[in-house]
Parts: C-alpha cells; sequence; structure tokens
C-alpha cells in the first residue's frame, strides 16, 4: 500500500505506522474513556453518527456541485470524481462555493448540533456544560498531491483557552487512501519549543509558521512516534487535543473525501475570538 501526504511518500512499515486504538468499548464508562484521552491525545469512537444521516449530508454537499464533477452513472452522495475540475469552479470555501454555503444551511447546523457529539463533549472536558464553536470546517478533496500538512490545532487557535477539543467526522466511508486524518503517536506531551524550531526547517509554506511541515517521515524522525491511521467509515468520530501532532493522507482512490470539523470547550473558559464566527475557507485562520 502506497500512502502520501502532500505528494511524499509516508513509510507504512508497523515501526512507523500503525493503527489507531479503537475507543469504542469505553462510551459506557466515562472515567476510562477520559483516561484514556488524556493518556493518547485522541479517542476513535466507531458509529457514533447514524450512517444513514451522516450519507444524507454528503448528498446535500455534493448534489450543489455542477454534475460534470461526478462520474457518469454515479450519484452526488457516493462522491465519485470524473476527473474534471468544472470550469467556473470555485476555491475550496470561499462564498460562493458549496462548502461556504453548507457550513451555513439549516441541514449542516442540525448535523453539527448532533446529541451525540456534544454527550461525548462532556465526558472528555468533564463539564456539562460546554459550547461548540461557531466556526465550523467543511473539506473535501478529490484525488491528487494535497492533504493537511503536520500541525496542532492549538497554533491556529491560540488567543483563546488550551481547555478545547476536535472532533474529526469523515463525511462518508474513508478508508487510508481515500486520505484520513492521521496522528503522530504521543506528540502531544511534545514541549512547544521542540515542535516551534521545526518549523522553517522543511516546509512547503515558508510564510506560514503554523504548520510543522508537510513531510511525515520527516516530522515523525524528528519527533519520534508513528503514524496512526483508521479505515474511517461513516458515522465514525476521531477525537483529539489541541496540542496533538496531526495531518492527513492525500486522496488516492476516485472517492472523494469529505470531512466536518466541530470543536467543542467548557462555557466557563475564553474562546479564542477568530472561532466565534462562521467559517469562510479564505479567513485566514
Amino acid at each position: 500500500m502506497q500512502v502520501l501526504s502532500n505528494g511524499v511518500p509516508v513509510t507504512t512499515d508497523s515501526e512507523n505506522f500503525a493503527p489507531m486504538r479503537d475507543s469504542s468499548a469505553l462510551l459506557g464508562d466515562p472515567d476510562k474513556l477520559r483516561a484514556q484521552f488524556e493518556q493518547d491525545g485522541y479517542v476513535y469512537l466507531r458509529g457514533i453518527l447514524d450512517r444513514e444521516k451522516v450519507m444524507q449530508l454528503r448528498g446535500f454537499y455534493f448534489g450543489m456541485f455542477d454534475p460534470a464533477y461526478f462520474a457518469e452513472d454515479t450519484s452526488p452522495e457516493a462522491g465519485i470524481w470524473s476527473g474534471t475540475i468544472p470550469a467556473g469552479q470555485l476555491s475550496h470555501g470561499v462564498a460562493g462555493h458549496p462548502a461556504h454555503t453548507l457550513v451555513r444551511s439549516p441541514e449542516f447546523e442540525q448535523f453539527a448540533a448532533s446529541p451525540e457529539l456534544e454527550q461525548v463533549a462532556r465526558i472528555l472536558l468533564d463539564d456539562d456544560q460546554v459550547f461548540q464553536l461557531p466556526r465550523q470546517i467543511v473539506r473535501h478533496f478529490n484525488k491528487g498531491p494535497l492533504s493537511s500538512r503536520a500541525h496542532t490545532d492549538f497554533d491556529y487557535m491560540d488567543r483563546g483557552s488550551a481547555s478545547i477539543i476536535t472532533m474529526w467526522l469523515p463525511i462518508g466511508d474513508c478508508p487510508v487512501q481515500s486520505g484520513g486524518l492521521t496522528y503522530l503517536e504521543g506528540s502531544h506531551t511534545i514541549a512547544k519549543d521542540k515542535l516551534d524550531v521545526l518549523k522553517t526547517k522543511r516546509t512547503d509554506r515558508p510564510n506560514d509558521t503554523r504548520p510543522i511541515s508537510h513531510d511525515l517521515d520527516w516530522t515523525a524522525q524528528q519527533l519520534g512516534g508513528r503514524w496512526l491511521y483508521a479505515d474511517y467509515q461513516a458515522g465514525d468520530v476521531a477525537i483529539h487535543s489541541p496540542h496533538l501532532v496531526h495531518a492527513s493522507l492525500d486522496t488516492q482512490t476516485d472517492m472523494m473525501r469529505m470531512s466536518v470539523d466541530v470543536r467543542f470547550l467548557p462555557r466557563s473558559v475564553e474562546p479564542d475570538p477568530r472561532w466565534l464566527t462562521k467559517w469562510s475557507g479564505d479567513d485566514g485562520n
């Protein structure tokens, strides 16, 4: 299996690439689930959301695109790329693009307000009063060398409390080669200054000091730990600490990868003000 991130190969032997721990069995024991999250910096929970509702959101979103974007005789819900970007398709997430429209729609608001998500947030934050940040991100990738670079979330929301969790929701099935999220094992315990010193050494974005690197193998060599992966299915949720180094993998299948990020924090803490308005693909945050 060849795995890539931003076009750069990722080593996939067992010493460098390993499956994520499935913590679904701990859902009935909040103390143990919370302890697992604190130990690993993430929990992976299967089937938290209703699969049908997830797929309905996928179909609603892709249904806003030009039909030429999809392979002939396939449905928008399947999200099978035709290999062509239709003329006039806007940059991802800007005003007028379907992702920008989606996060402002009643259909998305209802989905993001799924009580199952808030219930897990209350457990992991150990607080009955939690708040979902209004800046909720929708991403999708067709086949190609484009992925999220290795980074921590806190570098993008450091004007507020670090008492926050991110939930990554695959909107559709997402096996490794469709470009899911990957976590650097144990990296939530690494001091920030050790991460910061790497940010200008190997980067394809020299003018952005928030990502660590586009090269996942190099990142792991510098910091230690394996990259952890999952073959995600619609309804799964991966939840991580703002200090856990993570990235995404390139989509190498005709089935396009779609995902949603939502974030929760206790109502008692101060949020980063940049995350209190709706997301736009060109908002710079």
